[in-house]
């Protein structure tokens, strides 16, 4: 008889809001236009949904030179600075703006800075795309905005600002809560003058997502965490475990599963990141039944009702006769 598994599956995982927003509007363009359908970057940080999407006829494109005048051009979920929404506007293409109104939020708020005339200390992660945009949104704001970015203690003992009575900062939304909190606490010991939202606008799904980690390492062993590399959410999941001394596992698929790594455990938790599918979630279930007798359990922290309103796709010209 197969040695038992309890699987403590993590509630809420997977999808939020933002994503099921711009997921429904890239399958609701293909389905009301003829025209080919551009997007700039991934619409979200997930293969499967990618690779689905580019299988049904959807272009993926890393700038807007990529696009053809005749497409309509997709904005995805991580937002975008604001000389690409010029170099759209200047193209005359069609734009359907995707953007997670979380993030939006973060641009407004940034932008309100530049234009009060503050430097701006961005909280996150230089590479990730959705940083490229927060700093291109703020520097199109005022030709002369001052930005940071900050990842760590470590960036904010070296910053260099203009002026440390005029300073504000924003947040990422896909952050560790505790290591914003942490970067926040070293902003603030160095510069007492600075303002900024605490953690408010790290994203609700996110919050939640580290949450329910935080809840099952009260019996998990060690974790499964489904979802992307390339997702900051995602590998935040991943963080949270670890620091909380649970091995974590980020698998993007099934497949990637080894049986070694459960052998030794008798309680495990599954998780997913935001843009990771139910789908991925199921199959790894279904490669943990195939090793182990497994009882899944599912834990809920919290019953997500956050919807957003759908993306407008009105006002596109007509399709060619």
């Amino acid at each position: 008889m197969r040695r038992p598994l309890t699987v403590l599956l993590a509630n809420p995982r997977g999808f939020c809001a933002g994503v099921d927003r711009a997921i429904a509007a890239v399958e609701d363009l293909r389905v009301m236009t003829e025209r080919p359908v551009y997007v700039r970057h991934e619409i979200i940080h997930n293969a499967r949904v990618v690779d689905d999407m580019r299988r049904r006829g959807v272009h993926f494109v890393d700038a807007i030179a990529q696009i053809p005048d005749n497409a309509v051009t997709v904005f995805s979920a991580h937002g975008v600075s604001r000389a690409v929404e010029e170099e759209a506007q200047a193209r005359g293409l069609d734009v359907i703006d995707a953007t997670c109104p979380l993030v939006r939020r973060v641009h407004v708020e940034g932008r309100r800075h530049a234009r009060e005339g503050r430097a701006v200390i961005v909280i996150g992660h230089r590479e990730h795309v959705e940083v490229e945009g927060i700093l291109g949104q703020i520097a199109g704001e005022t030709h002369d905005a001052e930005t940071h970015v900050v990842a760590g203690r470590a960036d904010v003992a070296a910053l260099d600002v203009s002026d440390p009575l005029r300073l504000a900062y924003v947040t990422q939304t896909t952050l560790s809560v505790d290591d914003t909190r942490d970067i926040i606490a070293a902003l603030k010991e160095r510069f007492p003058a600075i303002i900024g939202p605490d953690i408010k606008t790290i994203c609700y799904a996110t919050q939640n997502r580290q949450g329910a980690v935080r809840m099952l390492a009260e019996r998990a062993e060690r974790f499964i965490v489904c979802g992307a590399r390339n997702s900051s959410n995602t590998n935040r999941l991943r963080d949270v475990a670890r620091f909380l001394n649970r091995p974590a596992l980020l698998v993007e698929e099934a497949h990637e599963l080894d049986a070694d790594f459960i052998a030794q455990a008798d309680t495990i938790g599954v998780t997913a990141g935001a843009s990771a599918p139910e789908v991925i979630v199921q199959e790894v279930l279904e490669r943990l039944a195939d090793w182990r007798q497994i009882h899944v359990e599912e834990v809920t922290l919290t019953r997500e009702t956050t919807q957003f309103a759908p993306v407008e796709l009105q006002g596109l010209r007509s399709d060619p006769a």
